[in-house]
């Protein structure tokens, strides 16, 4: 009963989803305010994505006429479940990488496609053609991507003969961080942010939900709670995804003494790279995104794994 109720508490709340959200928003925060001092503005309060949240689980949901209803309304919490999850996992394998056990890093990868899942069936149950067109670009993006994605992560594996994401981590505090001592893991890293930044669907991936073309994409239809989870998901995988990238490649995020600094500045390092990237590139069309990430980043990313296998 004792495992249960603990197990329960590290879902809801630490190191699961009131953390992650907590933490995600405020990620968001700075994103939103490092891109407002690029553009020459001021940009919001700390608090502001809190209180947007806040606001959204306050009003109405409006289900729209053509939509199938309980497809509609029960894909946000598919997405906000795998945030958690990833979240949940990846904090577990860092602070007690001993508990790691056979294949995480494979659940990880899995678990880390649901936020996008998510939004392609709500936007294909929406019954609105703008969202069936940017669930449609999610898909696509999903299968230009994921390949190259998988690839990179997979390339550390290669040098601790290990799928558990807790021996990456034992091997980085025994022998420093994958990416400074190998040139296959950098290129790993390399690809892998690059893909990181198409999974979190910002500039210049933006084109599920791109503004100008398709107003807001698969979530034009939503309001109310349903938005807000959301949104909240894709704040949670701000903050997850990064954290994916750093204990895989960058030593992983350890808190004893001054590594406890470190590691937040390796996070907010990521965080601010994701949103220089993301202020300084124009959006991609879908096929140009497609031959991006197959005929570059994929080549890429085998070039990587396959110095891993030769041990460079």
């Amino acid at each position: 009963m004792d495992n249960i109720f603990l197990a329960l508490l590290s879902f809801l709340v630490f190191p699961g989803f009131l953390f992650t959200a907590v933490v995600g928003l405020f990620a968001g925060w700075i994103d939103r305010k490092l891109t407002a001092r690029i553009q020459w503005r001021v940009g919001p309060p700390w608090y502001q994505n809190f209180i947007d949240f806040f606001k959204l689980m306050g009003k109405e949901t409006i289900l729209p006429a053509n939509a199938r209803r309980m497809t509609f309304l029960f894909a946000p919490f598919i997405g906000l479940i795998g945030a958690t999850l990833v979240s949940l996992i990846l904090w577990q394998m860092n602070l007690y990488p001993a508990t790691s056990f056979l294949g995480d890093i494979i659940v990880v990868l899995y678990l880390s496609i649901l936020p996008s899942l998510a939004i392609i069936i709500g936007g294909s149950a929406s019954g609105n053609p703008l969202a069936s067109l940017g669930a449609s670009r999610e898909m696509k993006l999903i299968l230009a991507y994921e390949l190259p994605f998988i690839v990179a992560i997979f390339t550390p594996v290669v040098f601790i003969k290990d799928i558990r994401i807790g021996s990456i981590v034992t091997y980085q505090i025994n022998n420093g961080m994958m990416f400074t001592h190998h040139l296959s893991s950098l290129i790993a890293f390399v690809v892998a942010f690059i893909c990181m930044q198409a999974k979190l669907t910002f500039v210049p991936f933006d084109i599920p939900e791109a503004e100008q073309e398709i107003m807001a994409g698969p979530l034009i239809e939503y309001s109310g709670p349903p938005l807000a989870m959301f949104k909240l998901t894709k704040a949670m995988m701000l903050f997850a995804l990064p954290v994916f990238l750093i204990t895989i490649f960058a030593g992983g995020m350890r808190f004893n003494g001054i590594q406890t600094l470190f590691s937040i500045i390796k996070y907010l390092v990521i965080l601010i790279l994701i949103v220089l990237v993301k202020n300084t590139n124009p959006r991609l069309r879908i096929d140009q995104a497609l031959r991006f990430f197959w005929l570059r980043m994929f080549p890429l990313a085998i070039i990587g794994f396959i110095l891993a296998l030769i041990g460079i």
